[in-house]
This record gives structure tokens, sequence and C-alpha cells, in this order.
């Protein structure tokens, strides 16, 4: 093709986008179907024990201390000085940036008790989410690599502390595909005050092809921005449109071989498809009372629980991989009201998920995760006078799993009695990527793409499957 011609096809599909009354948004929206695409993996390498993700991602580091590790050493303990051990050779956030003293251990003041046959222990704060413990498992003891949020969260999400590599859900969806027409493989949910740190490259195809990038979708009004047609905009109008553009993206494909352009091609097509499907997923009129009560979802409204109810219709429809974050965890200054906030947001909900997938006979085929980028530290963090909060740490937190292919109502992993170092196998992040990839039927080894000479994989040259949590 000569430059006189790419020049003509350029103006060409510009005045389409200009002239045809359909906003450049919804044209271009990043929203497909991450099946049969160019450069995806050939599939599953073992058998599969789930064939869907929800991963409820706690921005700001939830405490551990407070939730669900039980310490009452560290309660006895309370307010000593710090031993040595946990400070030297060590690094913190923020510690000593407020106090020149050294830091005092601090003991947790929630109540604890065990829940359900399992016994599993779980705080006030969680009393949703103990009523199904004999359905969750608990690991303790994992490290992770920065101590800075955003690193971190780029870390839990895409296995490396730097932007620009593959998020989990992109590794998945270009791993196996999705199993819906009409929705996208990878689809990201977002509550709390504001997004996490990091925003959209946490949920990046990074260097593999955007096909596989997570779409942002919203609970109340149109769950993605210029989904709807403008006003005097037709259905068949709109088709014509995008008939159109496909055949000259077609022409430029046949020139170029870019596969990107296959990509823009299904992206058209699966857009008009969510004009249909979009506007229903997010219809709970279809939802019994019991069970928005049970969520505590109100409709029309963004909040966690409509989130996790939006998440289990999601895989009800096919969508491989939903990650939703909720922000707000982190508490450096106080550990007491803005900590039973964030509690009381996501306590029912995250149970009634749990309980909703297993109803439906869902739960099965699902991993539903629940945890933050790193742990709290069991030093206490004295910001304002009267108050007391935690700082970040990153050798020993916690996460919480329920679905196929794990065990239920156990706990992996130990920690020392302080809650600081983990006792005996060490594990970390790659291991938990390892995990799901493994429960997904996919060998974390095999799994990889070559971008500037280099084969890449999610769980870099890191990760071993947590055998002790597997069923």
């Amino acid at each position: 093709m000569t430059l006189e011609q790419k020049l003509l096809l350029t103006r060409t599909r510009r005045h389409f986008f200009k002239d045809c009354g359909v906003g450049v948004g919804k044209m271009a929206l990043a929203s497909l179907l991450a099946n049969h695409l160019p450069g995806a993996s050939k599939g599953l390498h073992h058998p599969a024990k789930i064939d869907h993700v929800i991963y409820l991602f706690m921005a700001g580091a939830p405490s551990q201390l407070e939730l669900f590790d039980y310490k009452p050493e560290l309660v006895k303990y309370d307010q000593k000085p710090t031993p040595d051990s946990f400070l030297n050779g060590k690094r913190f956030a923020f510690m000593d940036t407020f106090t020149k003293e050294r830091p005092k251990l601090l003991g947790t003041r929630r109540k604890f008790q065990q829940h359900g046959q399992s016994g599993l222990y779980f705080s006030d704060l969680l009393p949703h989410v103990g009523s199904v413990a004999d359905e969750l498992a608990v690991i303790h003891g994992l490290s992770t690599e920065n101590f800075n949020h955003g690193p971190a969260k780029f870390f839990a999400n895409t296995g490396s502390v730097r932007p620009g590599r593959p998020s989990m859900g992109s590794w998945v969806a270009y791993g196996i595909g999705s199993d819906s027409k009409d929705l996208p493989g990878f689809v990201v949910l977002q509550s709390g005050p504001r997004g996490p740190r990091g925003g959209a490259a946490l949920w990046s195809s990074g260097f593999l092809p955007t096909a596989y990038q997570g779409v942002p979708f919203r609970s109340a009004g149109d769950p993605i921005l210029d989904l709807s047609n403008p006003a005097g905009v037709t259905a068949e109008q709109q088709q014509q449109t995008i008939s159109v553009v496909n055949e000259l993206n077609a022409m430029l494909l046949k020139q170029t071989g870019d596969t990107e352009i296959q990509t823009r091609i299904s992206q058209y097509e699966m857009a008009f498809r969510m004009q249909t499907s979009g506007p229903e997923l997010i219809d709970f009129s279809k939802e019994t009372k019991a069970t928005l009560d049970m969520y505590g979802a109100e409709p029309g409204k963004a909040s966690y629980a409509n989130n996790c109810l939006l998440a289990r219709r999601l895989v009800e429809r096919g969508v491989r991989f939903v990650q939703l974050y909720h922000a707000d965890w982190d508490h450096h200054a106080d550990l007491s009201k803005p900590l039973d906030e964030v509690c009381q947001e996501v306590d029912r909900p995250t149970a009634a998920l749990v309980k909703d997938l297993k109803s439906r006979g869902l739960l099965d085929r699902t991993l539903v995760i629940w945890g933050g980028e790193f742990g709290r530290t069991p030093m206490g963090e004295a910001r304002e006078e009267g108050k007391v909060g935690r700082n970040h740490h990153i050798d020993a937190y916690s996460i919480l799993m329920a679905g196929g292919g794990i065990k239920k109502g156990v706990a992996v992993g130990q920690t020392d009695e302080f809650g600081f170092s983990p006792v005996g196998d060490k594990l970390d992040v790659h291991d938990v990527q390892a995990t799901i990839l493994h429960l997904l039927g996919i060998d974390h080894l095999k799994l990889t793409h070559r971008f500037q000479g280099r084969d890449f994989r999610l769980t870099d040259i890191g990760g071993k499957v947590i055998q002790p949590l597997l069923a």
C-alpha cells in the first residue's frame, strides 16, 4: 500500500468516526471476547479444578492482626518495647517518622473467637465472614517484595513491582480465553472512596495483545461509559457503521498483518453486542429481595455490595476473571472507627458472595480470593494523640480463599507468636499466583510470552504451587 493510500484510508476512517454519530469512546471500547484471538495460548496444561476467579482486592492493606491472625501473646506484651530482632536489618515504610522512640508492640483491641466446625479465628469486625469459616482457607505468613503501596499492588496483580507487565487476569484470558460470547473475559470493578494506587496499570495487558486487558465496569448507570447510543442513532445505523469500519480494518489487516487490528475488529463487534448484554447485566430487578438483603445491595447504587452481586452475575454469564478493588484500608493513624467502617462495608457482602455462589452450584468451579498487597506490623504507629495504627509489613500477612480445588476450613502457613515472621515453609505472592493458575488448569512455568527477546511469565523466576492448600 502506498503512502497516499494509507493516508486516504486514515482520512476515510476518521470521517466515519466524526460523522456517523457514534462516540469514539464506544467505538474504541476496550471490551472484547478474549477467545480465539491471535497470539492466544493453546489452552490447558492439565485438568482444571475451577473455571472462574473472583479476586476481592482490598487496596491499602488490611491489618491481619485485627481480622484473622489471632495472637494472644501479642496482646500479653501490649505496649512493651519492640525486640531488636524485629528492627535490625529491616525496612519499614514510616517507622520512626512520627516518633524517635523505639516503637512499642501493639496487641489488638478486637475480640476474637473461633467459628464453625473448623474453629478458624475471626475478630468481631468480620462476623459474617466468620459465618462461612467452614468454606474458607486462611493463608498465613505470606511475604511480598516492596513495602510501598504502588509497587506492592503491581507485584500482587502482575508479578512485578514495576508497571508495564500483564495483570493476572490478562494472563488468564490469554491462556484459556473466556466462556462468554457477549462479555469480556476479564472485568474490573471498583468501589470505595477512590481507586487503587496504580490505576489502570493494575489491570493492563502489558506486552500481551490489548485484547486481554481488564475492562472496567460500573454497578450503576451504564456498565461502561458511552455504551448507549447517542440520541437519533439507531441500532441498525450503528451496525452498518461497524460493518463498514470493520471492512476498512480488514483491508488494513491484510496489508500489514498487525494482530492489533484483529483485536480492534473484535472490540467493535463486542461493543455492539454489549449494548444488549451490558444493561441486562446490572439490572437487579430479577434478583429476589432475599438475595439483595443478603448482600446489602441497593439497585442503582455504586457500592462494594453491588459489585459483589455483580461479580456473581458476571461468572454466571461466563466471565473468566473478575477483579474487584475496594480501597481505604491504609490505617496508619487509627485502627478504631475507620477500620470499623470499612469492615462494615465488606463483611456482609463478602460472606453473601460465598453463600450465593454455593447455593447456585457455582462455588465448586469458582475461586474467591480476599486480601490486600501486604500486611501490618505487630508494632503500633502513633501519629495522633490517643489513637494508634500499624505500619506496612511485607514479611508475614494473610489472605482468604474459598471455592473449587482447595481445602475448606483450614489455615495454611503459620506466623510466630507476635505475627512478625513466617514459621516453616515460606510462602510468597508468586506462590499464590502459581496456585491460582494451577487451579485453572495452567502450569505457571509454561504460560509464557516472548517480548523483547525474552520469555516472560506471571511468576517471573519464582512461584510454586501451595500444595497443602489443594483439596
